[in-house]
């Protein structure tokens, strides 16, 4: 099962005079159980892009939108039941947050879906679970007196709590600081493994996506300029700069050195293997005894 876009096109204002084309064309796919990102410069529809995937925005132009074999355009299609499948957590999805505890913002989606009070409290426990929060010591707080990180994780435990089969998480990490950070891409990493569900990482920034994505689309005017493994479009590392994208700062080192001697793999993502390599290179080169 997957979620596949073909040859999509949207334009804002469409046969107005400030009407502005925000993707051109683009085809793309998400299996079951991948991280995949999707990176760009901001205006380069990343953000258009992902609100097709369940709906919110409907193609004005030509494209399918097909999720598990339902074409979300077609008249008969039940976009409530699609939106339980592909949840989106908006940037700086904490602003969204509003009950007075954390137990009635996480158990909001469930309830709206007409689950049984059982099972509300059931998806709340295991959503907190998911995301490392402690149900008893969290459930009666207010969402409005945690950390930004925590804010962060609730705002995703609400998503998670509807079981959906798709994640789609628009810059999780913008605004936090860097432990914050580091928090939210391992629970996501852990939210993968758990439950298998596929994340969609939108973002821009490339040292962050590189350490958990398998899969890349890159981004720039409406279009996807590149894509493959992620080792494969981090190697493309002149095409990258060339379209105003930095690559992650490990690719940067990796790359000078490979420029120097040519003897290096600059396609290393991983703090331990791109050391590795950079031992052996200057070994290659005379330079480590």
């Amino acid at each position: 099962m997957s979620i596949i876009i073909n040859n999509l096109s949207y334009t804002y204002d469409e046969g107005f005079v400030f009407a502005k084309k925000a993707l051109n064309s683009v085809s793309l796919e998400i299996n079951e159980g991948e991280m995949v990102g999707i990176i760009g410069h901001t205006g380069s529809g990343k953000s258009t892009l992902v609100q097709h995937f369940n709906g919110l925005i409907k193609p004005n132009k030509k494209g399918e939108v097909i999720v598990d074999d339902i074409d979300l355009f077609d008249i008969k299609s039940n976009l409530k039941e699609i939106r339980k499948k592909v949840g989106i957590v908006f940037q700086y999805p904490e602003m969204q947050l509003f009950e007075e505890t954390i137990e009635k913002d996480i158990g909001f989606g469930p309830k709206n879906l007409g689950c049984s009070k059982e099972e509300i409290d059931k998806r709340v426990k295991e959503a907190l679970e998911i995301v490392s929060l402690n149900y008893e010591d969290y459930k009666n707080r207010s969402p409005f007196l945690l950390s930004g990180g925590e804010k962060r994780r609730i705002a995703i435990a609400g998503i998670i709590s509807m079981e959906p089969k798709y994640l789609i998480l628009d810059e999780p990490t913008a605004g936090l600081d860097p432990w914050g950070k580091v928090e939210i891409l391992n629970e996501l990493i852990s939210i993968n493994k758990k439950r298998n569900i596929s994340i969609v990482i939108v973002s821009h920034d490339m040292d962050e996506i590189s350490r958990i994505v398998k899969k890349i689309y890159v981004m720039k005017n409406g279009e996807i300029v590149l894509k493959g493994t992620t080792g494969f479009v981090f190697s493309q590392f002149e095409k990258i700069k060339s379209i105003k994208i930095s690559p992650p700062q490990i690719t940067e080192i990796l790359y000078g050195i490979y420029k120097k001697f040519n003897l290096i793999d600059y396609t290393k993502l991983e703090l331990e293997s791109a050391v590795d390599e950079i031992i052996n290179c200057l070994k290659e080169a005379g330079k480590w005894k």
